[in-house]
């Protein structure tokens, strides 16, 4: 291990996240209603740390190894998590503890949205959009942002990449350099929210909610900058256009980037795991419909149908923005829709849940055993998008699976053990690992009353979701420490 390297990387990640807690500072200055402080000293003490990390180590500009990429890419995390909580922790107001600091800050870094900051409406502005904030940086990832404007990292760059982007073929590169590929992602998502931005101001929010939850709905966040979340509005067109973007947020950036260069929508129809996504959230918008209209009857629907179609994609998306009062659904509805979180966004989004290739190619892989158990000598290819993939891909598929199980279910067992209930346990360890951030029953509305363990086991899981469980649990192995 290059161990000084990696301290010299992460010194220039911590200075560089530390330049982003000025702009809620001057948000403060800009609204008058205080805050302002807690991101200058958060500033201050980010800066000198990763000055502290960078400074002795500064000439140590070895090449990474793949190892190296996945440990800057943990540590970093650990490390801009904890950065991220000082605003809580300096803020007098809020008077949080460290658990409830941290749980705020990796829940909006990993784009969770679980809260445990309650009465939103009257907390000042700059604090508000730090939370949107952390989410939009979270959402396409700060290792990407470095990757992208920071060719100090060398060749390193590759390994940080491979480590930080969601899903199953992490090889594939929209440009020939590493650096072009991700200034490529960030340019289509910066486009994306400024449109997002400009469509929910047209539509009826002020400015400031606009820009707010533009980053939380590009991110698939769900953070909100009031308690009621997009309820508030009570608005329909604001609600299909968040629809309609948390559908292109699910979408796999490389689409969106070969649509922007060659201006044909032909690309988003021709990919298998797009037109599947489409397929799965169309068939829980309709199941939906159908359920709330045998339980409610059609007055409801025909005076909601905004609400429910919202709902149901921005939980099935892993977004978890609150619309409407699932309470009043059939009861079946949001256990179905928590389930289907576990399938989350396409691979390249910035949407949680296993992703909805790996289910694709889960379910093929199923398919094709039947067929073997018909037909034992012949040979069956599993294609995608009219490629057949190599069989490494379908075995690191099954794997990703069982560490997703075994993470799941570890979890499940140590929240039981606090002494929740097994129905509130199983929504809690779901809602954190598929970095959807909404509850059912206890928690529904907010994670306050939830314990410390609890929360410190939210965080890990949040963690083992953001980063696609097996970059965080390899660390663990013993041969990744062996030279």
């Amino acid at each position: 291990m290059h161990w000084r390297s990696i301290i010299r990387i992460v010194g220039l990640l911590i200075a560089l996240l530390s330049v982003f807690m000025l702009i809620p500072a001057i948000v403060a200055v800009i609204y008058r209603d205080g805050g302002g402080t807690i991101f200058i000293q958060s500033f201050v003490v980010a800066f000198i740390l990763g000055a502290i990390l960078w400074l002795p180590n500064r000439r140590h500009k070895g090449d990474l190894n793949t190892r190296e990429g996945f440990l800057i890419v943990v540590l970093f995390w650990l490390v801009l998590g904890t950065i991220g909580s000082f605003p809580f922790i300096f803020d007098s107001h809020l008077n949080l503890n460290l658990t409830t600091a941290f749980f705020e800050s990796f829940s909006g870094l990993t784009t969770t949205g679980a809260t445990s900051l309650t009465h939103l409406d009257t907390l000042p502005k700059a604090l508000l959009f730090y939370r949107q904030l952390l989410q939009w940086l979270g959402g396409m990832g700060i290792i990407v942002l470095a990757v992208a404007i920071l060719p100090l990292l060398g060749v390193g760059g590759m390994q940080l990449y491979r480590a930080e982007i969601p899903g199953p073929q992490k090889d594939n590169k929209m440009r020939p350099r590493i650096a072009q590929t991700a200034k490529t992602l960030w340019l289509i998502y910066i486009i994306l929210t400024v449109v997002c931005a400009l469509c929910l101001w047209f539509a009826g929010m002020d400015g400031f909610d606009a820009i707010c939850h533009s980053f939380s709905t590009i991110a698939m966040g769900g953070f909100s900058t009031h308690d009621s979340s997009l309820a508030y509005f009570n608005n329909p067109a604001i609600n299909y256009i968040v629809t309609f973007f948390l559908i292109l947020s699910g979408c796999n950036f490389a689409l969106h980037f070969a649509t922007f260069s060659q201006f044909s929508l032909k690309h988003y129809f021709r990919d298998q795991e797009f037109r599947t996504f489409l397929m799965i959230l169309a068939s829980l918008v309709v199941v939906s419909i159908i359920l709330i209209y045998l339980w409610n009857g059609l007055y409801v629907v025909s005076t909601s149908i905004d609400k429910i179609v919202l709902q149901v994609v921005s939980v099935a998306t892993t977004t978890g923005f609150s619309v409407d009062n699932t309470n009043n659904w059939p009861p079946v509805l949001p256990i179905l829709l928590l389930c289907a979180s576990f399938i989350g966004g396409c691979a390249g989004s910035t949407g949680g849940g296993m992703k909805v290739v790996r289910v694709l190619l889960l379910s093929m892989q199923g398919s094709r055993e039947l067929k073997r158990l018909i037909h034992p000598s012949a040979i069956y290819s599993l294609k995608l998008n009219n490629r057949v993939l190599p069989e490494r891909i379908i075995e690191a598929v099954w794997g990703f699976f069982s560490a997703y199980a075994l993470v799941f279910l570890v979890s499940f067992f140590i929240v039981m053990s606090s002494g929740v209930t097994a129905m509130d346990a199983f929504y809690i360890v779901s809602s954190s690992l598929n970095n959807l951030g909404i509850g059912i029953g206890d928690a529904s509305d907010s994670f306050h009353n939830v314990t410390d363990l609890v929360k410190w086991v939210m965080v890990v899981d949040m963690l083992f979701g953001r980063l696609e469980i097996f970059t965080l649990l390899v660390i663990f192995t013993p041969a990744f420490w062996k030279a």
